[in-house]
């Protein structure tokens, strides 16, 4: 069947895996060049100790960021059903599905998140794009609900 409506959304990725690199290398190259002068001296054992912390650090961070790439929503509206499948950076996967004709859209201004998405419908409600952008999720909500009532 083919789908009114099909969408694959992911969080924004500033930092391309060549980013990451680039990153890491001009940070450990900083840390080098300011130990120089240091060399030869006890002060530089210390300061050895403060800049392996340092990429240590970084590095952990990088690598959480590149795990948090992986999260993906991907919504399918077909005639007879409306499909969700969220896959988590831990390889969890949830799905959600229902009828269309009675899924409704909401869009909560005033929730804890700005713009807060959800579908409702199976007896179930659930978030969507909650990683989105405020106007990225009204843009959704829009598109969406305009697929819905030319489903109906």
């Amino acid at each position: 069947m083919t789908p009114i409506l099909e969408l694959r959304l992911r969080p924004y990725r500033s930092l391309t895996r060549e980013g990451v690199l680039w990153v890491f290398g001009i940070v450990l190259l900083a840390l080098i060049v300011t130990l120089v002068p240091f060399l030869g001296t006890s002060v530089a054992w210390v300061l050895v100790g403060f800049k392996v912390l340092t990429l240590l650090m970084l590095g952990g961070f990088l690598l959480y960021n590149e795990r948090a790439a992986t999260l993906e929503e991907h919504l399918i509206l077909e005639p007879a059903r409306i499909r969700v499948e969220r896959r988590e950076p831990g390889g969890r996967r949830f799905e959600w599905e229902a009828n269309p004709y009675w899924v409704e859209a909401r869009l909560h201004p005033n929730h804890k998140v700005e713009n807060y998405l959800t579908l409702r419908g199976a007896g179930r409600e659930i978030e969507l794009g909650a990683f989105l952008t405020p106007g990225a999720r009204t843009a959704l909500y829009d598109d969406i609900t305009r697929a819905l009532s030319r489903l109906r």
